[in-house]
């Protein structure tokens, strides 16, 4: 099937789609009755949420999983794709009530019960305030690659999908604070999504620069007799490093400088409505 892996990862993306769809259908107002405006909002929102999940049928369903078994930095890449690609893509679609639609209305009122009334439940509502996705993504990033666990993941397929699950979700969480997602929007104001984009960033880099440097390697794929490729171990790690320093970080990057300016262009925005004001007082006293 085009080089895809039947497993859980595809057919999850597959059922996902067929819910997006089937909620898109629930959700229509009458023909004439949105507008034009809204049509396109929709339609906007349908192809990223497509393209969301493409990203992680190429992550987890493609030849590049069999590759993360051989090589780190194919291991590195899926979960580039997963936190800073896929995630800000679902975030970007909120595809939310849609996928919320299909199910049966008593389904519906159970889990939103149990989600806002059960204390079983209050410690995953904290994860979704600043603070606790900011930790989470964070703590996600740095326990998956200690060599304790990493090197699990390669030797147990559950733990492996586990720790792709968690990666994304904690991606979900961090891109939530950072994007309005509608009926979830960001707590924060510019400047405070800016420092949470920024501390992301700089925990990355650090982890890079762990891997980078370290004088030998540090998970199971030493072990190897050959991989493709014919590079050494190390080499493949400091790959994997690059990954995430270069191209996994550019998404927040991105957006950090989005938010300088923004937070910049409304500091100098009453400036120049006063300018504009004395320019126009001006121009009524010469007349």
């Amino acid at each position: 099937m085009f080089g895809l892996q039947i497993g859980a990862p595809l057919i999850c993306s597959l059922v996902a789609a067929g819910l997006y769809a089937a909620g898109i259908r629930r959700g229509l107002r009458p023909v004439g009755g949105a507008s034009p405006e809204a049509r396109r909002m929709r339609q906007r929102r349908a192809l990223t949420f497509a393209a969301a999940l493409l990203v992680l049928v190429v992550a987890l369903a493609s030849p590049l999983d069999d590759a993360a078994d051989e090589l780190f930095w194919a291991h590195m890449s899926q979960h580039m794709l997963l936190m800073m690609v896929a995630a800000p893509l679902l975030v970007l679609a909120a595809p939310w009530m849609a996928l919320w639609r299909p199910f049966p209305l008593g389904a519906r009122r159970g889990v939103a019960g149990f989600t806002t009334g059960s204390p079983w439940f209050a410690p995953f509502r904290w994860l979704a305030r600043p603070l606790g996705a900011c930790l989470a993504f964070n703590i996600v990033l740095w326990a998956w690659h200690l060599p304790a666990l990493y090197d699990l993941t390669l030797s147990n397929q559950a733990v492996h999908d586990f720790e792709h699950f968690t990666m994304l979700a904690a991606g979900v969480l961090l891109w939530a604070q950072l994007i309005d997602s509608p009926p979830l929007h960001a707590r924060l104001d510019v400047l405070g999504r800016g420092l949470v984009a920024f501390v992301c960033i700089v925990s990355s880099w650090v982890l890079a620069v762990v891997l980078a440097m370290w004088p030998s390697p540090l998970y199971d794929y030493a072990h190897l007799a050959s991989r493709p490729g014919g590079i050494s171990a190390l080499t493949d790690q400091q790959l994997a490093a690059g990954i995430m320093w270069g191209p996994g970080a550019v998404p927040l990057s991105v957006i950090v400088f989005l938010f300088i300016y923004q937070f910049l262009d409304d500091a100098e925005r009453p400036r120049r409505r006063e300018s504009g004001s004395v320019t126009r007082l001006a121009q009524e006293k010469g007349a």
